[in-house]
């Protein structure tokens, strides 16, 4: 059996990259003959043609995407490999890295971290997404560099992860509500009218979970996917949201906080990120400015 030219990989990652043999001959810097010739080897060698014609333009098979994130990612850990151990100097950083949080994050931890940033590295930018979902798909594709976020069976088990926090679930209502006065019991708590906060559109949570270990239910009223709009209603209404204390800390400004009268687990909140980010001394250094503003 003969060896196969690893060389081949670096010019599919271009190609399927690219999608064109122009601009893939373009930035490996061959001519388009000897690209159009590479690509022939190529689907020689895969037994599949990669690229077809559609049109004016080239379009991928299904073998080429199912390759096209895995080549790539070898061709990454392969100059990764070959590059010589970088010494970090932050403030040297020129970058921007692209987190990705559920809301009250940005409103709790953001000013402390771009402060510590600032200081730091003041080369670097952050930019904030929102996290709507679960979706694991920017972190593989390097659209969001770091998330943070809730480890669960429905997590990608291929993402690393780090605790950055415990949490605690509370409830919230608006000043002067009848609960922000006297002794709060399970049944008294039950028997107002409830929000519910769930970015899957759930009909029930763990606060429901737990009311039935104890033998109560509660009143939804409503449901929202996060935490702001939630919390804005509070302040409006009579309505009663349960909420994690330390994550939402700043949006709760203005408003009664009680400790819930029956016990709830614990919420971990952990940071994630792409395996083959694991070892790039500037995500190491981000994720290590994260874990202390968060500690």
């Amino acid at each position: 059996m003969s060896t196969p030219d690893l060389n081949l990989l670096i010019t599919l990652d271009v190609l399927l990259r690219e999608g064109s043999v122009a601009r893939a001959a373009k930035c490996l810097r061959l001519s388009p003959s000897a690209m159009s010739r590479a690509l022939a080897r190529l689907r020689e060698t895969t037994g599949d043609p990669l690229l077809v014609r559609a049109g004016r333009g080239l379009v991928p098979t299904p073998r080429a995407l199912a390759l096209r994130e895995r080549v790539g990612q070898l061709v990454q850990e392969a100059e990764a490999v070959l590059r010589p151990a970088e010494i970090l100097d932050p403030g040297q950083l020129r970058r921007t890295f692209t987190l990705r949080n559920t809301d009250g994050f940005v409103e709790t931890f953001a000013a402390a971290l771009l402060a510590r940033i600032a200081e730091e590295a003041p080369g670097v930018r952050l930019r904030f997404v929102q996290k709507a979902d679960k979706d694991s798909t920017p972190l593989r594709e390097g659209r969001v560099d770091l998330e943070t976020g809730v480890v669960d069976d429905s997590t990608d088990p291929t993402l690393h992860s780090r605790l950055l926090f415990q949490d605690q679930w509370i409830g919230v209502v608006r000043e002067g509500h009848p609960l922000s006065k006297g002794k709060i019991s399970a049944k008294r708590f039950a028997s107002g009218q409830h929000i519910l906060i769930s970015r899957r559109g759930r009909s029930s949570g763990p606060v429901d979970e737990a009311l039935l270990a104890v033998g109560l239910t509660r009143d939804i009223v409503t449901s929202f996917g996060g935490f702001s709009a939630a919390l804005t209603l509070v302040r409006e209404s009579d309505l009663i949201a349960t909420v994690p204390n330390r994550h939402t800390g700043k949006l709760r400004t203005g408003l009664h906080s009680f400790t819930l009268p029956f016990d709830m687990p614990p919420i971990n909140v952990s940071m994630l990120w792409h395996p083959r980010m694991d070892a790039d001394p500037a995500h190491r250094w981000l994720r290590d400015c994260l874990r202390q503003v968060c500690a």
